[in-house]
C-alpha cells in the first residue's frame, strides 16, 4: 500500500494510524515534497474512478484564489495537480489496482477489507 501523505494534515495522521492497526504494510510519498508524474496521475484517478476535478481541494486558499470560476479540461487539471501538488486531496491509500480518498477514515477499511 501506498500513502500520499502531508505530515501538517490530521486526516493523513488518522490514516497512517488505521493502516497501522489493521498491520497493514505501507510506504508512506510524501507527495508535496515529490509529486505524481502525469503518468502516475492518471493511473491514480484510474484506481480511484474519478476525474482530475474530483480530488482537487475546493477549499485550499489556492484553488480560491486563481482556479475557483475557471473551466479546465481533465488534462488541464492534471497538469495543473502536478505544478501544485497541494491542490490534491489528501490522504489518498494505493493497493494495487484501488485507491481510495482516506475521508472519512471507513473508506479506508473498506479498501482494506476488500485486500483480506
Amino acid at each position: 500500500m501506498i500513502i500520499y501523505y502531508n505530515a501538517q494534515c490530521s486526516k493523513c495522521r488518522e490514516a497512517v494510524k488505521v493502516l497501522e492497526e489493521n498491520n497493514c504494510k505501507f510506504t508512506i510519498r510524501e507527495y508535496l515534497k515529490k509529486p505524481p508524474t502525469k503518468k502516475e496521475l492518471r493511473e491514480l484517478l484510474a484506481k480511484i474512478g474519478c476525474t482530475p476535478i474530483d480530488i482537487v481541494r475546493k477549499k485550499e486558499p489556492l484553488f480560491i484564489r486563481k482556479f475557483e470560476k475557471k473551466k479546465f479540461e481533465d488534462e488541464e487539471w492534471i497538469q495543473i495537480l502536478i505544478e501544485h501538488p497541494e491542490l490534491i486531496e489528501r490522504p489518498i491509500i494505493i493497493d494495487g489496482y484501488k485507491a481510495v480518498i482516506g475521508r472519512p477514515p471507513e473508506k479506508i477499511i473498506e479498501l482494506i477489507k476488500r485486500k483480506k
